[in-house]
């Protein structure tokens, strides 16, 4: 239609151009700009997924893009401890003002609401599926180039309700290298491919990969050899990417530093996020 705006989730009509099912996508707040979302998944709890959020998008930061990440992970939130991010989200009746990490990565977390960051929250499935929606239509999401979702692990209602109520661009999947993440891998591939969904899989980063010795350089796989080259082949992943053990890193993450960690490892699938 030569009058269309392409919002297909508040559209009632039914043309070829549609690119959502009229009333599933939520409505993005009318200040904000978002060009693309990227979710962050995995399909088991512990591998590194906010590690990798926290370090995609501060990537693209220094790349000269605005990035920003909402935390989906509302029971356990840790995006604000690894960028050092203390300040609580402000709020006018205009809507909600995300919080500003140092090199201006937009940051919104449930732990920046709460009193405390150690309260727990302790809600049921529905009514957090219900907070990750709000985070995108009532926050002022101002000019993002690359939203990075980071979502709780496995193929529950918050994977499910970002995939059909977000413009999600592509995944990024995460994964450590022991023999049964091959099991994992799949089932969030397969929930990404499901009829209704068809999220694109952009890349795959196994982290924990090995330690590399500071004295001989020689690599070591602590958690079991790598499967990921033959995982991406399965699947047709085409971008990877390993991440090594290293305590830098770990010190970075509890300095709420992580902005300073280059990640070179990353590159690829930074690049492939940017062709999108």
């Amino acid at each position: 239609m030569s009058d269309c705006d392409h919002d297909c989730g508040s559209c009632g009509e039914t043309c070829a151009d549609r690119t959502a099912p009229a009333g599933m996508k939520v409505k993005l707040h009318r200040f904000s700009t978002v060009r693309k979302v990227i979710g962050v998944v995995s399909g088991k709890g512990g591998v590194g997924k906010s590690l990798v959020t926290a370090l995609l998008a501060a990537k693209m930061q220094r790349r000269g893009s605005h990035a920003a990440i909402l935390d989906a992970d509302i029971t356990g939130p840790s995006i604000p401890r690894l960028f050092g991010v203390q300040t609580r989200i402000s709020g006018t009746q205009l809507g909600l003002n995300p919080a500003r990490s140092a090199t201006g990565v937009d940051i919104v977390s449930m732990n920046l609401l709460l009193e405390h960051d150690t309260d727990p929250v302790v809600w049921r499935g529905p009514v957090i599926a219900n907070v990750v929606t709000q985070f995108w239509s009532e926050v002022i999401w101002n000019n993002v180039d690359y939203m990075f979702v980071d979502m709780p692990p496995g193929t529950g209602d918050v994977p499910l309700t970002v995939y059909q109520s977000l413009p999600v661009d592509g995944i990024v999947i995460v994964t450590s290298p022991q023999e049964l993440v091959s099991m994992i891998v799949e089932k969030a591939v397969n929930m990404a491919r499901l009829d209704g969904l068809n999220v694109p899989v952009v890349g795959l980063v196994e982290n924990m990969s090995y330690f590399e010795c500071p004295g001989c350089g020689r690599r070591h796989a602590i958690f079991g050899e790598s499967h990921l080259e033959e995982i991406a082949a399965q699947y047709g992943i085409r971008s990877t990417a390993r991440l090594p053990i290293d305590a830098a890193i770990a010190r970075a993450c509890d300095a709420g530093a992580i902005e300073g960690v280059q990640s070179p490892w990353l590159d690829g699938i930074a690049d492939t996020i940017a062709a999108l």
